[in-house]
């Protein structure tokens, strides 16, 4: 089944690019009048008369149209309801990214599943209730970590779930380890975050597990630090703001 797919795929992209090149190397054919005020009409309305549609034409997709903008081109449909963006598509009437709110979707993880015991918990907040919860990857290299961590401390009744992650560096390891098994791991790693104090050498034995975060980073399709998970499952990436970060608290 794998070779069969495999030589349909090689078929596809043999007679895909032979008529890439033709399309790439040729003028776009003119559209009707009434698809072309639709769309002119639609896409216009869409960014608010800031700029006019320079030309329309069609491309070796049946219904789909190539719009282009000065010297930007994208592509849309022959009633004037969706366009494809830089790969992601757009509902023109409401403006909504339906690729952006897809990938939210496909992204989200079942919380409840996570192996808390491998992270390290944090109450800021509300008499330490901490209600909300967030999980976060973080390796103790990463600049963006060091400031979402001053933006997770500066929530309030929140439970913060911390995955010493070493994914950038070999030193990693070492430091993410040396705090993980530190007498006040919490201090450990906030001085570390928060103000650059290495913390000591680990103690043996030191039970660490980094493998098991490692793994779990990878099932969890972590590729970057900060990323972030809340109650709800939804994956935040990056080093989000407060206002970003209280938003994706709620339902």
């Amino acid at each position: 089944m794998r070779l069969l797919l495999s030589l349909a795929l090689l078929v596809s992209l043999s007679f895909g690019l032979s008529h890439s090149q033709a399309f790439a190397q040729s003028k776009p054919s003119a559209v009707s009048p009434s698809v072309r005020q639709a769309i002119n009409q639609s896409v216009e309305q869409w960014l608010g008369g800031r700029f006019k549609v320079t030309a329309i034409g069609t491309t070796p997709i049946a219904g789909i149209y190539e719009v282009q903008i000065g010297q930007d081109l994208f592509y849309i449909d022959e009633k004037a309801s969706f366009a494809i963006v830089e790969g992601q598509m757009i509902e023109l009437k409401s403006g909504k990214n339906l690729t952006a709110a897809r990938l939210e979707e496909v992204n989200r993880i079942d919380f409840n599943t996570l192996p808390l015991e491998l992270a390290m918990k944090t109450v800021v907040g509300d008499g330490g209730k901490g209600k909300r919860n967030i999980a976060v990857f973080e390796d103790p290299y990463c600049s963006y970590c060091r400031r979402f961590r001053t933006t997770l401390m500066d929530l309030d009744n929140v439970t913060i779930y911390t995955f010493f992650y070493p994914i950038l560096r070999p030193e990693s390891v070492t430091v993410s380890r040396n705090a993980w098994c530190a007498k006040d791991r919490q201090q450990a790693w906030d001085d570390w975050m928060l103000s650059g104090k290495e913390p000591a050498a680990a103690k043996e034995p030191c039970n660490y597990p980094q493998n098991k975060i490692v793994e779990l980073g990878k099932r969890l399709n972590v590729q970057a630090t900060p990323t972030s998970f809340v109650s709800s499952g939804k994956r935040l990436q990056g080093a989000l703001g407060k206002e970003a970060v209280e938003a994706s608290f709620k339902p």
